[in-house]
């Protein structure tokens, strides 16, 4: 049944070619000689006409919850729609498809495939080993995994941004409104997990470099969507006397439970202010939109090229939220003043060649296209 979809779709995507072009890894090109001109295919796959085209999306939470990763995730997929001027119809989303359920996952990406997808995106890192395999199924449908680090350079890849970027001016943030020197992290994975990892080291980072005598104590969830987790692991840092609560993982809670206790927050995915006006500083944000209008554009124009995509500051991806008035004195212009610095190429964290202490004593560089192989905490950081 699988091979036989495979060749429907093969066929589906043929069948929508504009006139004069073909498939194959040229790139495509308009010639014009006289009155005539001639379109040749680039891309390893055929364009699909956009009155054609399907988008394939499958989330670990429903994006109606209003918060967080999905929603986060979900604004960039609305945002593509509108620039691409794509109907209703041509959305395929599969919400609340758990990351540690394989059936769940590999029903959602099948369905996805069964109901005419060209391209489907899978949001959560827990989907990347069935998304690998469900690629080399369907060779001529093509899949895109958010965050992760596997690919096959045809019809897989993966997608992610220098957050650490944001992560390091949120760290600003803190580091400038703190007065226990106290800071609480809440994270979703230990330090096995790099992309954790590296923020907390960024955001680490960005603390000591307005007040060194800081400390950043990370309380790990052990899941990437656990909202009554979350918010006990942001209690328990406050109890501890962290003042400002930072946070990876997808709901808002840890900023919820930073207002109740009256001590600060910064966001992560979305604007927490929404949620918490009463004590979010900022908050590290993505606009997703970036990159999935570039991938669908691309699946329209036939120029998909199978290379992963890793976006930042400069090109839009990565974003921080206004700072609010609950911000220290003076945290706007320092922040605006690194910011400035990162994206206009004089600095950036995690160059490759700088050397940072881990809390071991040891020291690494990191370039930031390589964050999953971070595994070591910077030295101002102690797991709580």
């Amino acid at each position: 049944m699988k091979r036989f979809l495979s060749a429907v779709l093969a066929g589906v995507m043929a069948l929508s070619l504009m006139a004069g072009c073909s498939s194959g890894g040229e790139e495509t090109t308009t010639t014009e000689s006289g009155n005539d001109t001639t379109a040749e295919s680039t891309g390893l796959f055929p364009a699909v006409a956009k009155e054609d085209l399907k988008v394939g999306v499958v989330h670990i939470t429903d994006p109606a919850e209003g918060t967080g990763y999905t929603y986060t995730h979900d604004l960039g997929i609305q945002g593509m729609q509108k620039n691409l001027g794509l109907d209703d119809s041509q959305i395929i989303r599969k919400n609340n498809v758990d990351d540690t359920d394989a059936t769940a996952i590999r029903t959602a990406l099948e369905e996805c495939v069964e109901e005419g997808c060209q391209i489907v995106f899978a949001t959560s890192w827990g989907y990347m080993d069935y998304v690998e395999e469900i690629a080399e199924e369907y060779p001529d449908v093509l899949f895109a995994h958010g965050t992760g680090y596997k690919s096959n350079g045809k019809n897989f890849i993966n997608y992610f941004g220098k957050i650490n970027q944001a992560r390091y001016l949120s760290g600003i943030a803190a580091g400038m409104k703190t007065t226990s020197n106290k800071i609480g992290y809440v994270a979703a994975q230990n330090n096995e997990n790099g992309e954790v990892t590296s923020g907390i080291d960024a955001f680490a980072m960005g603390v000591e470099s307005v007040n060194p005598d800081a400390k950043v104590y990370v309380k790990v969830t052990g899941s990437w969507f656990d909202p009554e987790g979350e918010g006990q692991a942001a209690k328990s840092l406050i109890d501890m006397g962290c003042d400002v609560i930072a946070q990876h993982c997808d709901t808002a809670n840890p900023a919820t439970e930073a207002e109740k206790a009256g001590v600060f927050a910064v966001g992560y995915n979305s604007d927490m202010a929404q949620k918490a006006p009463g004590a979010t500083l900022t908050s590290v944000m993505w606009d997703w939109s970036v990159f999935y209008t570039e991938a669908v554009q691309k699946v329209i124009d036939g120029t998909w090229d199978g290379q992963n995509y890793f976006g930042s500051m400069q090109d839009g991806l990565v974003t921080l939220a206004p700072c609010s008035d609950l911000c220290a004195e003076g945290t706007a212009e320092k922040i605006k003043e690194v910011q400035d610095k990162i994206i206009s190429g004089e600095w950036d964290i995690f160059d490759g060649t700088t050397e940072y202490e881990d809390n071991q004593g040891q020291t690494h560089t990191l370039k930031a296209e390589d964050y999953g192989t971070c595994n070591w905490y910077y030295k101002n950081v102690e797991v709580a």
